[in-house]
């Protein structure tokens, strides 16, 4: 892949540039040492994948990728000193269209580090193949896990995908929307589980309601929001309880949307609304298809307000969605169909 690295220490860059070089499949094409340089190189070249700092003078990292979504799209990558110490940048800026995040390798040199942000480059590589028409509708994720009985306190299960774009996204569904008591919402959002109890606490804090971790063998909760919280992909047991399988190993999406999508069409047979977001790829298409033959209420957002239009996109080309909304218009959809009953 071509590589740009955007960020205002020459030594980071330096050390980014090492790690990159060591590697046969990619090269680093140009480097910034501003957010707003960035914007301009991207535009004058632009790269499969960008390293992007967060914390520059002038432009941040999470404005340059704002802008750089805007005008000349292309993969992002957030690699930050102490990510864990910054959060909210963190988010906002996935919720810009960063695909993820990584710690910036230590200068003197470390296997662990530069093999985690290689790990990192490499997923990104698959999404990037993955996103391509040429390959078609994503492969059929169809897990085989025994019918189950349903909650009776529960009546509605609403399923949110989201990727690329999604943090932001997902805030502003859930600032005009809360499950009523006989409903639950469980999201999947592609993040590294190193930062899914901070993304569960940041959105939070966005929408002034709790959001909670999904824990392996945890059960589905009336009137609350939960959230994937491995790089497994999480599933409904037989005893209608939340489980985490790394099954499928290869799938390229990590938790995948797929999976859960399927497993709701499959196994509960109550009421369902499946929603796929704004995100690179084709996770969740298939899935929110299987919902749509299963009766259930299906949406995507659209291309104006998707920060990267691929899952949505897909989703709409192979007739998964039922309904094609902007994004201010999903919340107001859940209050009309989602209502609390007697």
């Amino acid at each position: 892949m071509k590589l740009a690295i955007v960020n205002d220490v020459l030594l980071i860059t330096e050390a980014l540039r090492r790690v990159v070089a060591n590697t046969q499949e990619h090269e680093v094409i140009w480097t910034a040492s501003s957010g707003e340089q960035a914007v301009q190189f991207c535009a004058e070249n632009r790269p499969d994948l960008i390293l992007m700092d967060l914390i520059m003078p002038g432009m941040d990292g999470v404005e340059a990728t704002r802008q750089i979504m805007q005008q000349t799209p292309c993969a992002i990558l957030i690699v930050t000193a102490s990510p864990e110490d910054n959060t909210s940048m963190v988010f906002r800026a996935l919720g810009a269209g960063a695909l993820d995040v990584a710690a910036t390798p230590v200068l003197s040199g470390s296997a662990a580090s530069d093999a985690t942000l290689l790990a990192k480059i490499k997923t990104v590589g698959r999404l990037i193949a993955a996103d391509l028409p040429a390959n078609g509708a994503a492969a059929k994720v169809s897990p085989s896990y025994s019918a189950a009985p349903t909650q009776q306190e529960i009546d509605t299960l609403v399923a949110i995908g989201a990727s690329t774009g999604g943090p932001i996204a997902l805030a502003k569904i859930l600032r005009t929307w809360k499950p009523p008591a006989n409903a639950a919402a469980v999201i999947v959002q592609h993040i590294d589980q190193a930062f899914s109890s901070s993304f569960a606490s940041w959105l939070a804090s966005q929408i002034d309601f709790p959001v909670d971790v999904i824990e392996d063998g945890g059960q589905l909760q009336p009137g609350r929001i939960l959230l994937a919280k491995t790089n497994d992909h999480v599933i409904l047991d037989d005893n209608q309880r939340l489980r985490y399988r790394a099954t499928p190993v290869n799938y390229p999406y990590r938790p995948s949307i797929d999976v859960f999508f399927h497993c709701v069409a499959q196994h509960w047979k109550k009421k369902a609304v499946g929603i796929l977001l704004t995100g690179m790829g084709r996770d969740g298409a298939a899935g929110l298809l299987a919902m749509r033959m299963a009766g259930k209420l299906t949406i995507a957002q659209d291309q104006k307000t998707s920060a990267v239009y691929g899952m949505p996109r897909a989703a709409a080309e192979t007739g998964a969605a039922e309904v094609i909304l902007p994004l201010e218009k999903i919340g107001t959809i859940l209050n009309t169909k989602v209502k609390k009953t007697a």
